[in-house]
């Protein structure tokens, strides 16, 4: 949905080779993310192969340019549409399958949070996390609605020590998106929404 074209996976494959390679000499130790894409007549099945096949390629490259890459499971809305897998779990056995050390998980709670035990599949995670995103969650009202963290539903404080039990010591990036909602925070003052997103984020971190 994000980015139909091309169609064809070795196509975009292609795209994403030439994004590390043009990118990485300007970003030495960057975090390349991407996710398994939408499975063709629901073959699930297919993509995670195919997935595995194609990072398995991807990474000596990433290796050699010094980044990484992740892989993002997304929220079950989004199955079927953009993603293939929708679990922590699902995503470990992609990147176990890839088994390369450059290939990590993005763990963004907006999207995993519903997740069954979610703490326990992040303990299991463990050093594979890579990149994390924080927001929060309320019923959308589009597929791009999300909220300050500590706005919403998502157990953040329990989140948040789960991963850096789990051994992440990366940067913590709030990813809001905010578009064709009645209340959109894009229409307020930046400023004091970054400033109310540290706030939330340092409040989730304290409450015990």
């Amino acid at each position: 949905r994000m980015a139909p074209q091309p169609s064809e996976p070795a196509e975009r494959v292609g795209r994403l080779r030439k994004s590390i390679e043009t990118l990485a000499p300007y970003a030495p130790g960057t975090v390349f993310v991407t996710n398994t894409g939408a499975p063709l007549e629901g073959n699930m099945h297919r993509v995670m192969d195919e997935t595995i096949r194609y990072l398995r390629d991807l990474c000596p490259l990433a290796a050699d340019l010094g980044v990484s890459l992740s892989l993002e499971p997304l929220n079950p809305t989004s199955v079927n549409i953009e993603s293939a897998i929708w679990t922590i779990d699902q995503a470990m056995d992609i990147i176990d399958g890839v088994g390369h050390p450059a290939m990590g998980l993005c763990l963004d709670y907006w999207n995993i949070w519903q997740q069954d035990d979610v703490c326990s599949a992040i303990y299991r995670a463990g050093d594979k996390i890579n990149v994390l995103q924080v927001s929060d969650w309320r019923t959308p009202f589009s597929t791009t609605d999300r909220l300050i963290p500590g706005d919403g539903l998502i157990p953040l404080h329990d989140l948040l020590h789960a991963t850096w039990e789990a051994g992440f010591r990366g940067a913590c990036t709030v990813e809001i998106f905010s578009s064709d909602v009645p209340d959109s925070l894009y229409d307020g003052d930046l400023n004091d929404l970054i400033a109310a997103s540290r706030e939330g984020l340092e409040q989730a971190w304290q409450k015990g």
